[in-house]
């Protein structure tokens, strides 16, 4: 697939390792080889998966002549981390709009990606209720700032669309050069799942190139049957703006919604213990809301018997770790 064809902005500019987790694998029985793909390690403030994504839409951005980001997230969202992260390095400003999707979750002086919003020099911060419209809110403020003779650009909470999905598709690309390389077999992959464009990507990338393996998605937000299909849509948009002659069927698009807990960004049991037992073998941080739950997932299949003996899995660490710092009680218990 011809992803030269897109603008981007060359944010990322080496591999991010692919590497084995020795002693992550022994805690977990030894039955299962986990490797672990480290876009925690991406560039941009404190790392993370948007980072890919960004890299094409910040380069659709600046086409349009933009002089303004728009961009919406939760609180504590990494996403809008990353996007002010790349606005300040391309000198546009950057406007954020958090969603309370916890009640009286917000705080201003919190600590996580909250405070770093503020050390990053952010344009603004408006906090809606849970369940507002976002794209509406976002529109609503971009006509405000135009009227005002700026430029504003949207980009959709985690840069999940298909330009930004793009960013998986290339990462799936590299991941299959990385295979190469290492004479490694990849047997499943296990990725986060929450506003999809990072699971979609994955998935378009891996039916485009037609290589074949296995992916899980660990929903962090939605229903099972709903996050698979805004996953399937979203993957063969992104084909069709590719150009390829292919589609992702519904049977290879897999989602659990079992890790999620009470809820999005709520902590659980299972999460505190992947973020520690990562922490306390390979000394990888996971993050409270997206991989930490995603881990939990893994570790949780590993112990059924999901994966075959002998399996490779690798799990794709989108990063996150900021929000940490905003989780002190779950793990000071």
């Amino acid at each position: 697939m011809n992803l030269a064809q897109f603008a981007r902005r060359g944010y990322v500019p080496t591999p991010t390792p692919l590497e084995f987790l020795p002693n992550f694998t022994k805690a977990l029985g030894g039955n299962v080889n986990i490797y672990i793909k480290r876009d925690d390690l991406l560039p941009g403030t404190s790392g993370g998966n948007k980072t890919r994504k960004l890299d094409f839409c910040i380069a659709d951005a600046l086409e349009k002549k933009a002089d303004t980001i728009i961009t919406c997230g939760a609180v504590q969202s990494n996403h809008c981390r990353l996007t002010l992260s790349w606005a300040v390095k391309e000198g546009l400003d950057c406007h954020l709009i958090l969603e309370e999707r916890v009640k009286d979750s917000y705080k201003a002086t919190a600590s996580g990606n909250n405070f770093l919003f503020q050390i990053l020099g952010v344009k603004s911060v408006t906090v809606v209720p849970g369940g507002t419209n976002m794209l509406e809110a976002m529109d609503k403020l971009s006509a405000k700032l135009a009227s005002e003779g700026k430029k504003p650009y949207i980009i959709p909470g985690g840069a999940s669309n298909t330009i930004g999905a793009l960013g998986y598709v290339s990462c799936m690309e590299e991941i299959m050069q990385q295979m190469f390389e290492q004479q490694l077999r990849i047997d499943h992959l296990v990725v986060p799942s929450g506003s999809a464009g990072t699971h979609a990507g994955i998935i378009a990338g891996m039916v485009g190139n037609n290589i074949n393996i296995p992916v899980t998605g660990i929903g962090v937000n939605r229903a099972k049957a709903v996050q698979e299909d805004v996953v399937l849509k979203l993957a063969n948009k992104t084909l069709e703006l590719i150009g390829a002659k292919v589609e992702v069927t519904k049977e290879q698009v897999v989602a659990f919604d079992e890790y999620v807990g009470s809820g999005y960004s709520l902590p659980t049991d299972s999460m505190v213990e992947a973020v520690k037992l990562l922490a306390t073998t390979e000394a990888i941080l996971l993050d409270p809301v997206y991989s930490g739950k995603a881990m939990a997932g893994l570790i949780d299949l590993v112990r059924k018997g999901h994966f075959p003996k002998g399996s490779n899995v690798v799990f794709l660490h989108t990063g996150g770790s900021p929000a940490l710092y905003a989780y002190l009680d779950c793990f000071q218990k």
